[in-house]
């Protein structure tokens, strides 16, 4: 049996008050635990997705506008970087090395500021592509990403795919992601092929089966009972919030209002949502709504669970959408205040990045300082490449 709401008209009703409730001397059918559990993913789900959108609007603009001052301002240091080094090439007493190692610097830093489409940093990007600078770059490059493919191709466990394309360890790194991303595909196609080959097969069996015996097969008989409940109580909302049969114009808003949920609902199948709107609206005993015999709670289930599987979408669709915006790992089942953290971390991380190139700007203001820095960023820059080989 199922105990009756205390809410008043309209308040909002939670979907465990149409969970099917155990009797003193019955206990529950596997149908209705199934019914029941159900109910309970698509709150849990439908709750996660509130959660973390209300915790979106509470945190999204003020970290996108830290974040986008800092790297404005980031870029505002890597010109000035960019446009002292190259006086500096100019003018300051260098040796051959040191030259090689600024020219590198420039082209690094042109490179961070291709983006920008600033007129300054183009001419200078005209300037500095000459053959030798180019030639002896993309010796390097190419070098770090032959290193870079032994270690994918013993992490994929095959070879790369044509490897003469890929020139630089990024271009190199992109094209392993990509061949695992195919490879994990197709393993994914294969046994999804496998599980609807596996379905088809045991569908068939019963249909079969049932045609030998004259009957109706289950699925059918479910799939049937399942859109007549949904239509029933449709139809029953429909009758009770008709707008034009509602003299008062505030009642005929309220119920003008509830009717787009209902139709909205409808569209989509989310039998729970018209389950919950049934209630709210009518008051109905849930005793006489959702008293149903074991079969008509496992054809109802069907829709259910398809409204379980469309919330799990939007939910990672939408933890998928905040982690590309944010920067961030993005989960529903993660603490709030752990992720309200990261934003700050890495807003602090974006802060420190643009001071430390401030920093360098004021440090290499000196002869001597500028060339250790130069000897600094250039081993740094070797690292980073090492690192990247490390796969």
């Amino acid at each position: 049996m199922i105990s009756p709401p205390e809410a008043p008209q309209d308040a909002a009703v939670s979907l465990s008050a149409l969970m099917v409730q155990p009797g003193d001397q019955a206990p529950l059918t596997p149908a209705q635990q199934r019914f029941n559990a159900l109910l309970a993913r698509i709150e849990q789900l439908s709750g996660q997705i509130e959660r973390l959108q209300a915790w979106s609007d509470r945190h999204r603009y003020v970290h996108m506008q830290a974040l986008r001052e800092s790297v404005q301002l980031a870029q505002a240091h890597r010109k000035r970087l960019l446009l002292f080094v190259h006086e500096r090439l100019q003018t300051a007493d260098f040796t051959d090395r040191q030259q090689r190692m600024a020219r590198g610097l420039v082209r690094g830093l042109i490179n961070q500021l291709a983006a920008s489409a600033d007129p300054q940093v183009q001419a200078l990007a005209d300037l500095y592509v000459s053959d030798e600078d180019t030639q002896e770059a993309a010796q390097e490059q190419a070098e770090a990403a032959q290193r870079l493919r032994g270690r994918i191709e013993e992490a994929l466990g095959q070879p790369i795919q044509n490897p003469s394309y890929y020139q630089t360890p990024e271009e190199m790194m992109q094209a392993g992601m990509r061949q695992w991303q195919r490879q994990q595909e197709a393993d994914e196609q294969r046994k999804a092929a496998k599980r609807a080959a596996k379905k088809a097969h045991k569908q068939a069996q019963k249909k079969s089966a049932a045609a030998e015996k004259g009957e109706v097969p289950p699925a059918v008989l479910r799939e049937a009972d399942a859109k007549s409940a949904i239509r029933t109580v449709f139809r029953q909302l429909a009758s009770t919030l008709h707008p034009d049969r509602e003299p008062d114009e505030q009642e005929r808003l309220r119920k003008t209002a509830l009717m787009s949920e209902v139709n909205a609902a409808y569209e989509k199948n989310e039998l729970s949502t018209l389950l919950r709107l049934q209630m709210q609206v009518t008051q109905i005993s849930p005793q006489n709504a959702t008293r149903m015999a074991d079969a008509q709670l496992i054809a109802m289930a069907s829709l259910l669970k398809e409204q379980v599987a469309a919330l799990e979408d939007d939910l990672d669709a939408l933890q998928s959408r905040l982690s590309r915006e944010l920067c961030v790992p993005v989960r529903a089942d993660a603490d709030e205040a752990a992720m309200t953290q990261a934003l700050q971390r890495i807003q602090a991380d974006q802060r420190h990045n643009a001071d430390s190139l401030a920093a360098d700007l004021r440090r290499i203001q000196n002869d001597a300082e500028l060339k250790r820095w130069l000897k600094e960023q250039w081993q740094l820059a070797k690292e980073q490449v090492q690192s990247s080989s490390d796969f």
